[in-house]
Parts: C-alpha cells; structure tokens; sequence
C-alpha cells in the first residue's frame, strides 16, 4: 500500500493540490489557467495517447465484455440517479437527465489519462483509446434528447446527433487517438523526429493536466442541499466501479489490465461535461457544482483504495 500511495496517489492529487492551492491563492489566474488547459487538451495529451497507441500491441480480438462491462454500469447509474431525482426529489425529466449524466459521466481526460497512464504505464494507452473514443458518443447524446424531450423537443434528434458528430470529430484527443491507431494497425514505425516531438511534449501531459483540474476545480464550490450531490457523488464513485468489476468479472471474459482499467476510469470523478450541461440549460447547477467538487475530493480515497486492490 505504501509503494501506492507513494508512487501514484501522492503523485497525481498532490500535483492536483497544487494546482487548487495555486489558483486560491491568486498566484495562478484564471487566463493562466486557461492557456495550460488548452494546451494540454489540443497538444500534450493527444501527442501523448498517439505514441502510446502507436507503439502499442493490438489485440486479436476487441474485448467487447470490457465496453459491455463499462457501459452497462454507467446507464444502470445513470438510470438510478435519474430515479433517485425523480422520488426522492421531485425532479422534472429534463433535470432528471441532467442528474443522470453527474452520476454516469467521468472525468476521463483530465484526470483519468494521468492516473491510469502513471498507474499502469503505456500497456494500458489501448483500453484507454477503447474507452475515450466511446465515452462521449455513447452517454452525451441520450441526455440531450431527454432533456430536449422533456423541453418540447426544440432539436431533433439527428441534429443532435450530427452537432455531436461534429464536436467529436474536432476533438484534438480523438485525432491523436485515431493517427496512433493507423500507425499500429499499418505496422509502421514513427519517424524519429516525430516521436522526439511527441515524447517531449507527450511527457507534459500529465502534471500539466492534473495541474490545470486543480487549478479549475476553484470554480466549483458546496452549495444548496448536499442531500442531492451526495447522492450522485455515491453512485459515481462508488456503484459505478462496483458494478463494472463485477460485470468484467463475472460475466463478461475481461483481461486483468482492462478490468483494472474500466474499474478506474468507473471510479473518476465526475468531469466537467455534467457541469456544462447542467449551465447550459439553467438545471441543477449547484447540485452538479458540489458533486463534482465532492466526488474529486471523495476519489482521492476511492482510487487509492482501488489501486491497491487493482494493482498489477
């Protein structure tokens, strides 16, 4: 457990702290902290997960049990908080599906590349690729038409799916990702001065990355009645993972490596996507505030305790 806390957590939430400690404190302002942001998304992490990818073994077969695994418990606690919204506190369905997407939405940039990258090295950059390329295809559009929906459908759906589409597809991660994949399915190797490039910048990712969550997590803050975002924070941290371990294990024939890592990025925070949600149509806006700042401070606990149970 020492060499855990020692190697990774102290690591990755220490950066992190820093981070938050540097905004409180007014040394890093907001216009910083927006410049590392995008240089991190557009730059250090898609060079990154292109090297990684590119060097990477593929496997025979796609291990669907691990997206099955994966996906199957982020609906279940989607669907659960959506639930939990609807009896316990009277939420209307557009807010309903804002709460679902705080219980089912993880962090997976920011704080789950670095985390896993540094957790288990390069080996796990494949599920990682696997993971990320779905996440937001998969639970982002299903939660606008819900709360288009409930709003009296101003969108249709297929432009709901094509703006997606679009911002998909403009995602610089996504092309990092997609470029790996062709350098490893073609068998060629990365000209040397392309990968010094991306070795040099790819190596900024991570503490520039959990630097900049930190420095970003100032915004949020505990407000309202935290009966709700203690709800969500525990079916995000807490069932999700559980749900994804058992899914991998017991029913689906996952690899060790891609159960640990399907049950960590289960087990993030939830990310900023659920708080931008939640802005852009007016809904749920502190509750989503405080269960993002509650579950990045309740996952310092969570993942050290899964790393030790998940390590390799």
């Amino acid at each position: 457990m020492v060499d855990i806390i020692f190697g990774i957590v102290l690591p990755v939430f220490g950066t992190l702290g820093l981070g938050y400690a540097a905004a409180r404190c007014g040394v890093f302002d907001e216009a910083a902290n927006r410049g590392l942001s995008l240089f991190v998304f557009n730059f250090a992490l898609p060079l990154m997960l292109f090297r990684a990818i590119a060097q990477a073994e593929l496997p025979d077969t796609m291990p669907w049990g691990y997206l099955l695994s994966y996906y199957i418990g982020a609906f279940v606690v989607f669907g659960l908080a959506m639930a939990a919204g609807r009896t316990l506190f009277a939420r209307r369905l557009d807010e309903q599906a804002v709460m679902g997407i705080g219980a089912g939405f993880s962090n997976t940039a920011m704080l789950g590349i670095p985390l896993v990258m540094t957790a288990y090295g390069p080996s796990a950059a494949l599920p990682l690729f696997v993971m990320i390329a779905c996440h937001s295809l998969l639970i982002l559009p299903p939660t606008t038409v819900l709360i288009e929906a409930a709003r009296g459908g101003r969108q249709s759906t297929m432009a709901t799916v094509l703006n997606l589409g679009k911002s998909v597809l403009a995602t610089p991660i996504i092309w990092g990702l997609s470029c790996g994949l062709a350098f490893a399915l073609s068998g060629l190797k990365v000209p040397g001065p392309i990968d010094a490039v991306a070795g040099g910048l790819g190596a900024a990712a991570t503490p520039c990355a959990l630097f900049a969550l930190g420095a970003s997590l100032t915004r949020y803050s505990l407000g309202g009645n935290l009966r709700e975002p203690a709800v969500l924070v525990a079916l995000k941290t807490l069932v999700h993972p559980l749900l994804v371990w058992l899914l991998a294990t017991f029913v689906f024939d996952v690899p060790p490596l891609w159960v640990a890592t399907g049950v960590l990025l289960a087990a993030l925070p939830a990310g900023v996507t659920p708080y931008l949600f939640a802005q852009r149509y007016g809904l749920c806006q502190s509750s989503i505030a405080s269960a993002v700042f509650l579950s990045t401070l309740m996952s310092v606990v969570t993942l050290s305790v899964l790393l030790f149970l998940l390590r390799p």
